[in-house]
């Protein structure tokens, strides 16, 4: 009888599509050496078909970029692959009904660059109150523009998602001096308390705030959270500010709101579809501050992205997973 031998299986981890490149060069890696071999592309896949061969026979799946998506036929077509690790908070990249009815168990990054998103948000917010976007197009164009900016010390900032990075950004907008108000599918009052805002309903944040800030996740409940009637209810000269995902916002009725001149401005770290088409009519208007998907594109933000990914596998591998969102 053979007792305490334990058979360690060496995994194939696959990244297949690290562009721009993110995970390669990691020094995280090394702590993969001695439970796994990793293959990294460094480019995207040209096609469905070179997607799926670049994953054949591949334990685990480092998405490195949420752009590169994993709907249910395609998992289907998965054949061995138990474990994605996102590189993201963000779950949308992959049907995760899908994939817990086919066995395979996702995690994402949990709150890992929270603080990061958050500041980008916040940034984007005071750019658009401030018209910064617009002001810098017209100087270096030689001219020399004029008219009134937005304050927001004693304004209302409403957010919409407290989880992780809307926490952060309610503590930010505190200690600039405004006031905060929130929206949660699952509200949090001990947090609402520690960090000194309110939860109220939804369409009274959307009447009363002057920011609204969104951060929830995309689902088929959060697909087109944002469209005209709650655009209508609105404050006129109100500001949007979006980190989450393009598409919890309807971009047709964005483009009308802002153009109506009802929503005075919109700070958009993500758009539907992306990348923004050339001459798509939102690239067109004025006091619309613009940022490429990129919020957590920091040398920190890909350390922690890196080091969480990293431990999820480990931890996963070791019969102990984390931050899962959806498994066998």
């Amino acid at each position: 009888m053979l007792l305490g031998i334990v058979v360690l299986v060496r995994l194939r981890i696959v990244v297949p599509g690290d562009y721009p490149l993110q995970v390669a060069g990691s020094p995280h890696l090394e702590r993969l050496k001695p439970l796994a071999e990793v293959i990294i592309y460094p480019d995207i896949p040209q096609t469905l078909d070179e997607r799926i061969a670049r994953v054949r026979g591949a334990d685990v799946v480092i998405n490195s970029h949420g752009s590169m998506r994993w709907p249910a036929e395609v998992l289907e077509r998965l054949a061995g692959v138990r474990l994605f690790a996102l590189c993201s908070v963000g779950t949308d990249a992959v049907d995760l009904a899908a994939a817990a009815r086919l066995g395979i168990t996702v995690c994402n990054q949990g709150d890992s660059t929270a603080a990061i998103v958050a500041e980008h948000e916040f940034a984007l917010m005071l750019a658009t109150a401030r018209r910064l976007g617009d002001s810098t197009r017209d100087i270096r164009a030689g001219g020399w523009p004029e008219g009134q900016l937005m304050t927001l010390r004693g304004k209302i900032a409403g957010i919409i998602g407290t989880g992780n990075s809307g926490l952060h950004m309610a503590r930010l907008c505190k200690a600039l001096g405004m006031e905060v108000v929130a929206w949660s599918f699952h509200p949090k009052p001990e947090k609402a308390a520690e960090a000194g805002f309110r939860y109220v309903e939804f369409d009274d944040l959307l009447r009363i705030a002057d920011v609204v800030s969104l951060h929830v996740g995309l689902s088929e409940t959060t697909r087109g959270l944002l469209g005209t009637p709650q655009f209508a209810l609105m404050k006129r000269g109100a500001i949007l500010v979006n980190g989450s995902r393009g598409a919890v916002v309807e971009m047709d009725a964005l483009v009308a709101a802002l153009g109506s001149g009802h929503l005075g401005g919109a700070g958009l770290d993500v758009v539907d579809p992306e990348p923004l088409p050339a001459g798509h009519p939102l690239s067109r208007l004025e006091n619309v501050v613009l940022s490429p998907h990129a919020a957590d594109a920091t040398p920190e933000g890909f350390e922690l992205l890196n080091s969480t990914t990293v431990d999820n596998i480990i931890a996963w591998a070791e019969g102990r997973p984390r931050n899962v969102v959806a498994g066998p």
